[in-house]
């Protein structure tokens, strides 16, 4: 069934065309990512579909009768509500009912009571507020006194993306729901949107949410629109085979061209001797085979400063806010060519961390020993500071003209922006044009245009596209200096690093080998040893329990419970037979994250049921024999 109808929408900005003649849909059930590059109107898209913004042309229909929902890169909230008021705020009926009910209580009004419990039972929305709960629980939410004016802006963004969870549209339309989002939270989302009823669209740039998520995957390049029934690594199939394609038509076209252009040529001009059917199709010939192909490099082999023996020593760093413990006693050395990633929730210390290292932020104890030949390139989350009214290409020649490469050439700063994906036509564009993703790509080329020996990155892909952190991730393959890297991007991790410095909140910081994903999988089998290790303890210690409790007087099981008593026997043995085949299925580093997920939770319940089946046996156990 058709929720989304979307036929010849058309928008333009002045003489700019964003998207021209786009024709899609959307199906019940389906959950579907746009992907772009940065600036070719993947928000004003949601924005047009939700009717924030007009479109010129066409016609976008939604099923009448479904509740949609949006939630947008900035977020819309009253700056005076709390919280929970802010959550409670929606107009879904199942909330407004159980807000009435609260204030009823609050008030002591009966007839108000009487009349909102009959409206919580007639919708069924008496779990309503533990599923509210157990959303803000999740996204870190607890407090929900807090007022939304004193909230940092990720939990603005969480308090945004609680409410529109908790709202479970028929329809959901997302705009980069991961941002500011820790780990934790992000794989949580990914498993409930998963499992989810909503129809989904969404835009966001985590290719491994891409993966998990979504079934169906729409690109918007060239003001069109293409789509693919499958998931990211389905796409990205797909989209190099209709590149090849293209680009043998083009190599065809232009073959075909020449001998085309060869027969006008000779033609007289005066006598009118050309046919015109023949004309009329060089010039269609002509469009084709002039297309170019734009293939995103980021080979910028930019001259770097020589490292020295000695980088970066620490020493019994410290570091606390208050009772805030960040970092205790922390000593490493850092060796060359070393790649090391962050990660911990937020909140942690990492930033912080970064800070300390540059000499941004003091220590409390501790020293910080920095290398001679040391220059550090550090890219953090805040915008680029430059005068907006100020061109793309005057931005980089602010710092150099040319930029020195290897072997004593040189580049000029306006062949240094085409490598960076910034076009000729967009080199003189003032930087308030630019989207946020642009904006910080012009950010980060500042950073590595200075040949930066040791580079410091700060979630370095937030708000950039796929495409751009695919070529950035080729750059920094090639980069032979040191690197730090602080993302919650899953998949740039594993990429990037060698091993992992773990925040856990307490001012302890663990040196894990490895990339992110192993890392995961390792802390997923530490918790099921431990959460076996506790299922195993309450078996041992049932049974002294129901001694003492149980009765002196000696009896038979009757027939029922001797039936009841064998099936139960039954039953553990097949418990334990399951649990040993889940467990070496959760140890299986070939498992997609969903088949992990599946194989976790089921693991939840076969311990449960154990732990069930296991107290009865031993309550029937004990008159069996007698």
């Amino acid at each position: 069934m058709n929720l989304l109808s979307v036929e010849n929408i058309t928008k333009t900005f002045g003489a700019r065309t964003i998207f021209k003649d786009l024709t899609f849909g959307v199906d019940q059930g389906q959950k579907v990512a746009i992907v772009a590059k940065n600036g070719s109107g993947k928000t004003t898209l949601l924005r047009c579909l939700i009717d924030l913004d007009q479109v010129d042309t066409g016609r976008i229909v939604f099923r009448n009768g479904i509740r949609v929902a949006f939630m947008e890169q900035s977020e819309n909230l009253k700056e005076n509500h709390t919280i929970m008021e802010e959550v409670f705020s929606h107009d879904l009926p199942e909330l407004q009912a159980v807000k009435a009910y609260n204030l009823a209580m609050l008030s002591g009004d009966e007839d108000a009571i009487s009349k909102s419990f009959e409206t919580i039972t007639e919708l069924n929305a008496w779990d309503t507020e533990n599923k509210v709960h157990q959303i803000l629980a999740v996204l870190k939410l607890e407090d929900t006194t807090q007022r939304i004016e004193s909230l940092s802006g990720g939990q603005k963004k969480r308090v945004a993306l609680a409410k529109v969870l908790i709202g479970e549209p028929d329809f959901l339309i997302l705009d980069e729901p991961t941002n500011h989002l820790d780990l934790d939270m992000i794989e949580w989302l990914e498993e409930y949107l998963s499992k989810s009823k909503s129809t989904i669209l969404m835009v966001t740039h985590d290719r491994y949410f891409l993966e998990v998520v979504c079934d169906t995957i729409l690109e918007l390049e060239d003001q069109t629109i293409y789509k693919y029934k499958g998931n990211f690594s389905y796409y990205l199939e797909k989209k190099a085979e209709r590149q090849e394609q293209l680009e043998s038509t083009i190599d065809k076209a232009r073959n075909t061209m020449r001998k085309e252009l060869d027969w006008i040529r000779r033609q007289p001009k005066a006598r009118g001797t050309k046919q015109k059917a023949r004309v009329d199709s060089f010039q269609d010939l002509k469009q084709v085979a002039t297309q170019r192909i734009n293939e995103d490099e980021l080979d910028i082999p930019v001259k770097m400063e020589r490292l020295g023996s000695k980088i970066l020593e620490i020493h019994k760093m410290n570091k606390a806010f208050g009772d805030k413990k960040i970092i205790n006693d922390f000593t490493y050395v850092v060796k060359r060519k070393e790649r090391v990633g962050i990660v911990g929730n937020n909140g942690t210390g990492k930033s912080t961390f970064l800070n300390m290292i540059q000499g941004l932020e003091p220590l409390d104890k501790g020293t910080i020993s920095i290398g001679d030949t040391i220059t550090f390139g550090y890219f953090n989350q805040d915008l680029i500071q430059v005068d907006e009214d100020k061109k793309v290409i005057d931005v980089i020649r602010d710092i150099a003209e040319y930029i020195p490469l290897e072997k004593g050439k040189t580049m000029s700063a306006a062949y240094f922006l085409e490598k960076f994906l910034f076009p000729r036509d967009m080199q003189y564009n003032y930087v308030y044009k630019l989207s946020g993703g642009e904006k910080r790509r012009l950010k980060l080329m500042t950073v590595l245009m200075k040949n930066p020996n040791f580079l410091i990155l700060d979630e370095p892909t937030n708000d950039l596209d796929i495409f751009v952190m695919s070529v950035l991730e080729e750059y920094l393959r090639n980069f032979q200096g040191c690197l730090i890297v602080v993302s919650h991007d899953r998949y740039f991790m594993d990429k990037m690093v060698d091993h992992l410095f773990v925040f856990d909140g307490t001012g302890e910081i663990k040196d894990v080998f490895g990339n992110y994903t192993i890392y995961r999988q390792n802390l997923a089998q530490q918790n099921r040893e431990d959460k076996k290790a506790q299922s195993e303890k309450k078996v041992v210690e049932i049974q002294p329990v129901i001694q003492v409790e149980k009765p002196q007087e000696k009896r038979k099981l009757n027939f029922k419970e001797k039936v009841e008593f064998k099936n139960i026997e039954a039953d553990l043995e097949k418990l334990e037979n399951e649990k040993g085949i889940l467990t070496q299925k959760l140890s299986d580093p070939s498992l997609s994250n969903k088949e992990l997920i599946d194989a976790g939770n089921r693991m939840t319940d076969v311990i449960n049921e154990l732990e069930t089946k296991t107290e009865r046996w031993l309550e029937l156990a004990e008159f069996a024999n007698e």
